[in-house]
């Protein structure tokens, strides 16, 4: 028969309770872990000597002077620098530093009884000694540092702390003034080196001068020679004769397009003439009288004739000056025109000859440049090393300042015993969680329902707790019957035709409480009023007759080998509905006889004597008996003991089952500690709780306060299980 199909379980998440179900099964692991790692954090806590701390605070910083250097402007003290102070840590640290502590505190020979050796301790064990105890520290957005160092002598830890700072500031000052001495030893013999160069270059200097006849108007100063001057003279004087042949040239032209009237009165303005002047005012005074004596004389009066031929002359001697003085302006203009002509032909030869010396004095001129860049230089190299030897005399206090000196400390810092066993606890609890969960991890066996329909795609039928026995000793108000109750239900509603009465037990490895499930589920069955059988057919390792205290002498083999007759195997119990046929003996030469057809027709016998068949089955792993009963019978349970065996185990066992044309009809999760596992705790503990309370209040009820010894065993027995 076909296998019932059963959907695809969607993956699931994990949730805080399933975090807190391994949290309780594990709890014995986290508890070892956690103790043993809380008593040793406090025993070592308590076993190491303590410790004391003194602490030094120094103000870093760069290496400046307290005031502002020499030609600096207002520059003073180096700013705030994180990877200066970095940088300062790691000297302190240094060998430089730690080495000169040792030799002054003499820590080798002071630290042998400490260490217990015998002989001078070498320094650079003293140095990794003394580094381990020392700790350095920066105060938040500042430039002071704290220099902690930890011993077993606080009057020690003091000491070396002190020293540390005292050290590392005379290093420092140290540092400095031999930087500044050597650099300006350095830069006095630049200094003369160059004035050397300087010297050669001006001898190099004149002596092209004077081979070359250069004639520098200044040789010690910039280049200033005679032929460009003599250029920049000729082309002045030109360009003033250009200018003044057209100042002359324009006036002339004006003059001359003037009327008598008119010239007479530009002339004196335009060309001033103390002659011509005077001419201009007597006439003008002659012209006055004349106008005057005119209206008062008649023509023929020997004064106004006089008068008249005055002004005639002076009028002929103005015409003659004022005819001489623009004859003038035209010699000047064409003087000045010629001045001009000439003066552009010698600036001509002037530029050629220029060019010519220039070219001439090129070497004496290259010369002179490298004589001013050496002088150049010279007076910067003397210039810093004024600077320098100022500045290396200024204070430098702010290089290195101690703040708080250190002081013995009173009470002891290591080991701290609160925060030791606080960080035990923590570290116990992370290390015992995450061991449990490793090991979780680790583990594939079966632990929850989802697991099993997750990997086996079968439905779960039943879950049945620990420590569970035989139901026909316990009887049918055994708190355990429940779950079986439950699984006999499922199985009943899991059959697709009440005609399908044989089934089969099946488990992937041995000791997962087959025999006990087959035989509880029977007992279940029986108690309901069915009539059942139940057979032994694990041949190899028969139980169940242990479990009714009957003999297994006679049984299934000796009917199959047609030894006894069916009514001589079969034996009642102490249900008269249940009966049970014991597997018997096995001959060697039979090891196959399930695979027989006599199996086969006593299968189908049974099956119409009796309501229910329940066969019980060796495992199915390496024996080929129970893939032959599964074969066989109408239905199959596959067993799996809770946290026992792997999953792919199981999963092989239901693949087996399947292989053979078995009808797997679901998983029975078996062994369930419920008082661990609470996930399981709705499957059989509340039973177990409501009926324990039930048969509780009704002993009360029917012997008051007394018990009897059965209802009070079962009690204290039940009590110790959950």
């Amino acid at each position: 028969m076909d296998a019932p199909k059963n959907p695809t379980s969607p993956e699931t998440k994990l949730h805080f309770l399933d975090y807190w179900r391994i949290i309780r099964i594990r709890k014995t692991v986290i508890l070892a872990v956690f103790l043993l790692v809380v008593l040793t954090t406090t025993a070592v806590t308590f076993i190491l000597p303590e410790s004391f701390s003194s602490t030094v605070r120094i103000e870093v910083g760069k290496d400046t002077t307290d005031i502002a250097p020499l030609l600096m402007g207002g520059q003073g003290p180096a700013s705030y620098d994180p990877y200066f102070i970095t940088t300062e840590f790691e000297k302190i640290r240094s060998k430089t530093v730690l080495h000169q502590v040792i030799t002054n505190m003499k820590l080798q020979t002071k630290w042998i009884e400490r260490f217990h050796t015998e002989g001078e301790l070498k320094l650079d064990e003293v140095f990794q000694i003394l580094s381990k105890q020392i700790d350095l520290r920066q105060t938040r957005n500042t430039s002071l540092i704290e220099i902690r160092v930890y011993s077993e002598d606080p009057k020690e830890a003091a000491d070396i702390a002190n020293n540390i700072a005292d050290v590392y500031t005379k290093l420092r000052l140290k540092k400095t003034s031999s930087a500044s001495t050597n650099s300006i030893t350095i830069l006095r013999t630049q200094l003369k080196e160059q004035e050397a160069l300087m010297n050669a270059a001006q001898e190099d200097m004149d002596r092209l001068r004077k081979e070359l006849k250069v004639g520098d108007l200044d040789a010690g100063g910039p280049i200033s020679i005679l032929e460009p001057e003599t250029l920049r003279m000729i082309e002045r004087d030109r360009i003033q004769a250009e200018s003044a042949f057209v100042m002359y040239d324009t006036i002339l032209k004006e003059l001359k397009s003037k009327n008598k009237a008119e010239l007479r009165r530009a002339v004196p303005t335009a060309s001033p003439d103390t002659h011509l002047s005077e001419l201009l005012s007597k006439y003008y005074a002659a012209e006055n009288t004349f106008s005057t004596m005119v209206n008062s004389f008649g023509p023929e009066n020997p004064q106004l004739k006089d008068i008249h031929s005055l002004m005639t002359n002076l009028n002929a001697q103005i015409e003659e000056r004022v005819d001489g003085i623009l004859a003038g302006l035209a010699t000047q203009a064409s003087a000045q025109k010629a001045r001009a002509s000439s003066l552009s032909n010698q600036v001509e030869i002037a530029r050629t000859e220029d060019g010519r010396k220039m070219e001439q004095y090129r070497p004496y001129f290259k010369a002179k440049r490298e004589v001013e860049t050496k002088q150049r230089i010279y007076e910067t190299i003397n210039l810093r090393i004024l600077q320098e030897t100022v500045d290396s005399s200024l204070p430098k206090q702010s290089i290195v300042q101690i703040i708080d000196g250190a002081e013995p400390s009173k009470r002891a810092v290591r080991p701290n015993i609160p925060l030791n066993i606080a960080l035990g606890v923590i570290v116990g609890l992370i290390m015992g969680f995450g061991l449990a969960f490793f090991i979780e991890y680790l583990d594939t066996s079966v632990k929850t329902i989802d697991d099993v329909e997750r990997a086996l795609q079968a439905p779960v039928l039943g879950v049945i707790p620990q420590n569970v026995g035989a139901l026909i000793d316990e009887g049918p108000e055994s708190p355990h019957a429940e779950a079986y109750r439950v699984l006999r239900t499922n199985v009943l509603f899991s059959r697709k035709d009440p005609l399908l009465n044989s089934l089969t037990v099946v488990s992937g490895g041995a000791g997962e409480g087959k025999s006990t499930t087959i035989f509880n589920l029977a007992t279940v069955f029986a108690q309901n009023g069915q009539r059942v059988l139940i057979v032994d057919s694990d041949l190899r390792r028969p139980s169940l007759h242990k479990l009714l205290n009957v003999s297994n002498s006679i049984g299934l083999t000796n009917y199959l080998l047609k030894q006894n007759s069916l009514d001589e195997v079969i034996q009642t119990t102490s249900v008269p509905t249940l009966h049970f046929m014991p597997s018997g003996k096995l001959p060697s030469s039979s090891l196959g006889i399930l695979n027989s057809t006599q199996m086969k027709e006593f299968i189908q016998t049974v099956k119409k004597r009796y309501d229910f068949v329940f066969f019980d089955s060796p495992p199915i792993m390496g024996v080929s008996d129970a893939s032959i009963l599964a074969s066989e019978v109408d239905m199959a349970l596959l067993v799996i003991q809770y946290r026992k065996y792997p999953q792919a185990m199981t999963l092989r066992a239901k693949q087996m089952v399947e292989k053979v044309g078995g009808t797997l009809l679901g998983v029975v999760l078996n062994n369930i500690n419920i008082s661990q596992d609470s996930y399981y705790y709705y499957y059989s503990g509340y039973y177990y709780d409501y009926y324990s309370k039930h048969d509780d209040d009704s002993g009360a009820k029917k012997n008051g306060a007394k018990k009897t010894p059965e209802i009070e065993r079962g009690g204290i027995d039940l009590k110790q299980k959950y």
